[in-house]
């Protein structure tokens, strides 16, 4: 893969992520019905930085978890349709749920991410923070809050890097 730009650094990841927390917090008007859920693998850095933002913030603990989708995705063969959060959260019935991700590109891992939260219980509300919205979206699925938005083309990459310390998120060819 050959890096075609970096589109953000370190500082602007955080930047972008302390934002989407004062939105999650506003838009929610506090985070007592909250709970985060971070997809697998992607979205959990991200959701793990909201929730210590939030935390920060707030002065509190807002529950979250992560989200294991592989039995609801598409392009899965074996499918057994049960769904895994782990952290032993609290019930999703009537929780006010962000689903937190790092690249929104055609809305299919959301789709799955909606069904496998639906049959855990029924939330009062879904809403979507990503890091990226890359566009081409196959589903009519739309993030609530968004870090940055990059237009790409089809062929291009988008990988993020949010462990061992490193923070980027580069385009490539």
């Amino acid at each position: 893969m050959d890096v075609k730009t970096v589109l953000m650094d370190a500082l602007a990841i955080d930047r972008a992520l302390k934002r989407i927390s004062h939105e999650i917090i506003e838009n929610n008007k506090g985070v007592k019905n909250v709970v985060l859920l971070g997809i697998a693998k992607g979205g959990v850095p991200v959701c793990e930085k909201l929730v210590k933002n939030i935390n920060e913030i707030e002065k509190t603990s807002v529950p979250s978890a992560k989200l294991d989708i592989t039995q609801y995705r598409d392009d899965n063969q074996n499918k057994d349709n049960s769904s895994t959060v782990n952290n032993d959260v609290c019930s999703l019935q009537g929780k006010d749920v962000v689903i937190c991700d790092d690249v929104l590109y055609t809305g299919r891992t959301v789709r799955a991410a909606i069904e496998a939260i639906f049959a855990l219980g029924r939330p009062k509300s879904i809403q979507l923070a990503v890091l990226i919205d890359r566009g081409h979206r196959e589903l009519p699925i739309r993030a609530d809050y968004v870090g940055k938005n990059v237009p790409t083309s089809k062929e291009e990459i988008v990988c993020v890097e949010m462990s061992g310390g490193k923070k980027s998120v580069i385009l490539c060819k």
